[in-house]
């Protein structure tokens, strides 16, 4: 692992302990320019996890509840009328971050997730007639409850297909909970410690470039990719009635970038199948729309996902 990553991990583990995948997605999509969807219960330190990442670095950190009430200017900002100079000022919204915590972003109306989401892909902004850059590195992390459906706006498609991955957050195992208790009973969690900064961060992503990923290794993520597609092209008659809209192209890029960025955190200069494994779900659980046929019969997208995994053939 390289030793400045090393640091971040246990900077966050002061505080986190355990969710290994969510401290691992978060530095994929710090590392690749990517966006992070979580989905899980609350209480269980998705804010702790980026607040911690942003102390670790050093970097600035803001937080948006959202709400039915929330308006897109709330986000982005607005122009506001000062009067006494008879001229308007433009007043900067909660983006303008380095790192943005999205609370429960599916009780939002659609106006409200649109504007969250083109600044995302632009990673920039426009109020009025001036258009403002946000600064690097910007990682979104969307949060969405699993409970208490009422009142929320479901993200459609060609929304969630712009978050590089969506992650599932479950309870820590009893002996992880006991640590916390533990942690808490005692003097409670360590301050964290800013280890790193911009700066790192950017040389962190001038070496994935050189992180290098076999040709037949790309062939292998397009592959699974296109088998979300034609299933049965791939000897995966079973899922063809299973599957209403694979994943687009947009998944193959980032499969590629993420099993990339795995890499690098795992202190190799090379891609392995067992990287691409590792982010696979991550990458294509939000991108895969099943049928009303596979919904009924239990059948989720990771399943689906394992069932292409198993049958096509790492190099």
């Amino acid at each position: 692992m390289d030793t400045k990553i090393d640091e971040i991990k246990r900077e966050i583990g002061k505080i986190i302990v355990g969710q290994e995948d969510l401290v691992d997605s978060l530095l994929v999509g710090l590392i690749s320019g990517g966006h992070i969807l979580v989905e899980g219960v609350p209480g269980l330190a998705k804010t702790t996890a980026i607040n911690a990442l942003s102390k670790s670095l050093g970097l600035d950190f803001k937080r948006i509840q959202f709400t039915p009430d929330l308006l897109p200017s709330d986000v982005v900002g607005t122009e506001v009328y000062n009067q006494k100079e008879a001229s308007f000022a433009v007043r900067k919204g909660p983006i303008f971050t380095h790192l943005l915590l999205a609370d429960e972003i599916n009780r939002a109306p659609a106006k409200v997730q649109s504007a969250l989401l083109e600044v995302m892909q632009e990673k920039q902004v426009t109020i009025a007639d001036t258009t403002f850059k946000l600064d690097e590195p910007f990682l979104v992390m969307a949060t969405e409850n699993p409970v208490e459906q009422e009142g929320t706006y479901r993200l459609p498609e060609a929304q969630l297909d712009r978050f590089m991955l969506k992650v599932m957050v479950g309870y820590n195992t009893i002996d992880e909970e006991f640590e916390i208790v533990q942690r808490v009973a005692k003097n409670g969690f360590e301050k964290v410690e800013q280890v790193a900064d911009i700066k790192d961060i950017l040389e962190l992503r001038e070496k994935l470039q050189s992180v290098h990923v076999d040709d037949e290794l790309e062939r292998y993520m397009l592959n699974i990719v296109f088998a979300t597609r034609f299933p049965e092209r791939y000897g995966l008659e079973e899922l063809q009635d299973m599957i209403e809209f694979g994943a687009s192209p947009r998944a193959s890029i980032d499969l590629y970038k993420a099993s990339r960025a795995m890499a690098l955190i795992r202190g190799k200069d090379f891609v392995t199948p067992l990287d691409v494994a590792n982010v696979v779900n991550s990458v294509l659980r939000h991108r895969v729309i099943l049928s009303y046929q596979a919904e009924s019969s239990g059948l989720d997208v990771d399943k689906v996902v394992q069932k292409i995994m198993n049958l096509i053939q790492a190099p």
